[in-house]
């Protein structure tokens, strides 16, 4: 019987904010600098406030914990194949926030130059609800493009456990929900159709190598 083998997986991180007290202090400061730059910036997003990339400034003791938190995440993914019991590398972070509100969306994209690329969610905008109508999903796309643009869309490969390969994969956030995945994969937001707030912090782990003592 022929074998079958899966290669070149995607990985993709979920883990928890466990401080809830931390997550409504990242709000505040959220909701504080989005007062103070009404404008933010205008990247991927579709609607909604993007601000700047320096929360690690103005992100205080709040933000500093949570870079702290995506660097463990990292550092338990990762691997330095020349010295595998101490890594030589460390993690230049970035860090910004965005506000979604009804019909904001992101497009897709990546994050050339960094190696890990996280999001977590203070606020999934939900309120509690599950209705699928709602959106405001995260998109992973499938990154061996040509799958998606062979001659026959509706004929697909069988996946590890023999259920029809997806091109895309969509993610629900949840309030307090953090996930990682490498920053070259293509990644997006559907449209948001609930009357709350999404409010969500990106980072950027960019590879470097330490200084030596």
């Amino acid at each position: 019987m022929p074998t079958a083998r899966h290669l070149f997986s995607t990985p993709f991180v979920i883990d928890r904010l466990q401080s809830e007290a931390g997550v409504a202090m990242l709000r505040e400061l959220i909701e504080a600098e989005r007062g103070r730059d009404p404008d933010g910036l205008s990247i991927s997003n579709l609607g909604g406030w993007h601000s700047n990339t320096d929360m690690l400034e103005w992100g205080g003791e709040a933000a500093k914990a949570l870079v702290f938190k995506a660097m463990g995440m990292a550092d338990e993914a990762t691997l330095d194949a020349v010295s595998p019991d101490a890594s030589r590398f460390g993690w230049i972070p970035e860090l910004w926030a965005n506000v979604s509100g009804k019909d904001h969306a992101n497009q897709y994209h990546t994050h050339p130059g960094s190696y890990w690329s996280l999001v977590a969610y203070v606020d999934d905008g939900y309120a509690g609800s599950d209705d699928p109508a709602l959106g405001g999903e995260l998109q992973l796309l499938d990154p061996r493009m040509p799958m998606v643009r062979m001659n026959a869309p509706d004929l697909r490969m069988r996946d590890a456990n023999g259920r029809p390969m997806a091109s895309e994969i969509s993610v629900r956030p949840q309030t307090g929900m953090i996930v990682m995945f490498p920053s070259w994969l293509q990644h997006a937001v559907r449209p948001f159709h609930g009357d709350g707030t999404r409010i969500s912090i990106a980072i950027n782990l960019t590879a470097a190598l330490k200084k030596p003592h």
